[in-house]
């Protein structure tokens, strides 16, 4: 799920007297799809950017529950045989600035209109889930097996310090976590750059492109995540020349 920038938005069609004319009569309550851009907060809780003139807006306003589909499949030659999952929540406007600021580093294009009066972030809180993670392998979830506990202080604090200093002084870094860790293409004019950090691992993007590489523990405080990060660049550039023994650089040594 946290790798995702995407995701199919269903909300409960809202009908009544507020209903446009071009809708057609006794549609109260029938589900509505739509596709909507997704970042997360560091527990995990899914974060969306809406426009109150959108429909799915209106529809929240009336009705909070919100289903999200994410989907795993792209590339697979049988997409049923690949993950999904539905996740089910209420939509709730937050005022938090970290939300927004989560929202608008993972998503930069939405800065051009996040500004506006219509806009707001809506927090999803998550009640369950069920997942698809293949042909037999369907369960369901509670909002425990998804989210973390709580937002650690410290690490949230540190977020932005973090990935100022990650994508000013670390950029070969970052290629080596998307490019070797994370499975993406090498090739691409435009650089890698750390969008988000969080107990669970860290968000990369380039252009419209995304990877997320996930950590081997739970990452609470800066100091954390400095060691983590340079232990995931050491790692990176060992896979990458097939050595056994790299010497370390800035990278690997200030992560």
């Amino acid at each position: 799920m946290r790798g995702a920038g995407l995701a199919a938005l269903s909300t409960a069609l809202r009908g009544g007297g507020a209903q446009r004319d071009d809708r057609p009569n006794g549609d109260d309550g029938w589900p509505y799809p739509s596709l909507v851009q997704v970042a997360f907060d560091l527990d995990g809780t899914p974060l969306l950017l809406l426009s109150t003139l959108a429909d799915h807006t209106k529809n929240i306003a009336r009705d909070p529950r919100v289903g999200l589909l994410f989907d795993g499949t792209a590339g697979l030659a049988e997409p049923l045989s690949g993950p999904r999952l539905s996740v089910l929540g209420r939509a709730e406007r937050s005022e938090e600035p970290r939300h927004r600021a989560r929202f608008l580093a993972r998503h930069p294009g939405a800065a051009l209109y996040a500004g506006f009066t219509d806009f707001s972030v809506y927090a999803v809180s998550v009640e369950r889930a069920h997942l698809v993670a293949g042909f037999g392998r369907v369960r369901w979830l509670d909002r425990a097996d998804l989210l973390l506990p709580g937002v650690p202080a410290a690490l949230a604090e540190a977020e932005g310090a973090i990935l100022d200093h990650m994508n000013a002084d670390h950029a070969d870094a970052l290629r080596l976590y998307a490019t070797v860790l994370a499975g993406r293409s090498p090739n691409g004019a435009a650089p890698w750059v750390m969008t988000g950090i969080d107990p669970d691992g860290c968000d990369l993007r380039r252009s419209g492109e995304m990877a997320r590489v996930d950590f081997d523990h739970s990452v609470e405080n800066p100091e954390d995540a400095r060691v983590t990060l340079a232990g995931l660049a050491r790692q990176a550039r060992q896979s990458a020349t097939g050595a056994a023994d790299v010497p370390a650089d800035s990278d690997d040594r200030d992560g």
